[in-house]
């Protein structure tokens, strides 16, 4: 029988996308009230793999992406993804934006092996967690690189994310060389 262990270390991983850059920045500030500090901001990206959002969000999307410094659960994704949506309505409601979504923010993980997105659709790949969230392994690192499925997100694929989710990786790796008593 196998024996059950504590989970390795993990950073928790933040996506947020608009046309705004004050919703970017809002958001990044409601998920620093809930996650701690930012460890690491990836530069701005153009979000242009995809029109899916456009009907949705608008055109001229920008991207960025965010590791936290506080220690992680992963069993709390789900409360983290819903707080994510409330999110989303509170900056829509509060702001006069043409687009019925102008904020997007996509939680999620990143372990040594992997990086995992909290979503609210289900489909094949993904493992239901519970009050309507799922998880999908988005990326796996292999053989020295970040891989990607036939249902990684299109963005997902851009080696300039590669670039800092790599990053993200080595600072966790850091991390867990650290002997404990650094870490309390």
């Amino acid at each position: 029988m196998g024996e059950t262990r504590r989970h390795f270390p993990v950073l928790f991983f933040t996506a947020i996308f608009s046309r705004y850059p004050h919703a970017l920045q809002w958001g990044r500030e409601q998920m620093e009230k809930i996650a701690g500090p930012v460890l690491l901001a990836s530069p701005l990206y153009d979000f242009i793999e995809t029109g899916f959002y456009t009907a949705s969000m608008g055109t001229n999307l920008k991207k960025q992406l965010f590791v936290f410094a506080e220690d992680f659960d992963p069993a709390t994704l789900p409360d983290r993804k819903l707080r994510a949506n409330q999110l989303e309505s509170e900056y829509q409601v509060a702001h006069a934006c043409p687009e019925p979504r102008p904020l997007n923010i996509d939680p999620g993980y990143l372990s040594e092996a992997k990086l995992v997105l909290a979503t609210t659709k289900d489909r094949d790949h993904r493992i239901y967690l519970r009050d309507g969230i799922y998880a999908e392994v988005t990326l796996y690192y292999l053989r020295s690189g970040w891989q990607y499925s036939r249902w990684t997100y299109p963005d997902y694929r851009r080696a300039d994310y590669f670039e800092f989710l790599t990053q993200c990786r080595n600072l966790l790796r850091e991390r867990m060389q650290r002997p404990q008593a650094d870490l309390d």
